[in-house]
């Protein structure tokens, strides 16, 4: 018999707010997440993007690679005529009109949070919880790609006493803010040149 369903993702929806008139807000960048190990060490043997007293983020412009199931059903859906042309363009009665955005991710995220940086879970879920709210946050200016980022050092406990307190997630939130900003920055002066 199956246990009570887990509860919904705390991953923010693709609308944060009122989607037309005053105070309307653009949809966010949708986010994928990493899940495979190999994703985690091709994006972890790249050189870090950023640093600071505490993360370390690190990108790969790449895409993640297929699981065995993505594997079988691409291979599956494979035709005869795979060597066929095709042409690539929507079918409309209205030929004026765009198509919709696609709801693709183009952004994939990994964090890794070890116990020996934060010793309890509570304080580790905070961790990932912030790292995806300020990913969240940054999507839209974040180069698309891969995206792994990790704890590198832990909080000082004597500082933070509290497993989960309101002081080192304002601290968290801060520090990763400061650093995606920068790496923001950093991509745009690149853009530039």
């Amino acid at each position: 018999m199956r246990g009570v369903p887990r509860a919904a993702s705390a991953w923010r929806s693709e609308f944060d707010g009122p989607s037309n008139g005053p105070g309307a807000v653009r949809p966010l960048a949708p986010i994928g997440r990493l899940v495979q190990a190999l994703d985690f060490e091709r994006v972890l043997r790249s050189r870090s993007t950023g640093q600071s007293e505490h993360f370390a983020v690190h990108h790969l412009a790449d895409r993640p690679s297929l699981t065995a199931r993505a594997r079988r059903a691409q291979v599956a859906r494979q035709l005869s005529t795979d060597g066929a042309p095709s042409e690539d363009r929507a079918v409309d009665k209205n030929p004026g009109t765009e198509p919709p955005p696609s709801s693709d991710p183009t952004r994939w995220l990994g964090y890794v949070v070890p116990k020996r940086h934060a010793k309890r879970a509570v304080t580790r879920s905070l961790l990932k919880r912030q790292i995806r709210h300020c990913v969240d946050r940054h999507s839209d200016v974040l180069a698309p790609g891969l995206w792994v980022v990790r704890v590198r050092a832990p909080f000082d406990r004597s500082a933070y006493p509290s497993a989960a307190s309101d002081a080192l997630k304002r601290h968290a939130r801060a520090e990763l803010d400061e650093l995606f900003a920068a790496i923001a920055r950093r991509q745009a002066a690149a853009a530039i040149r």
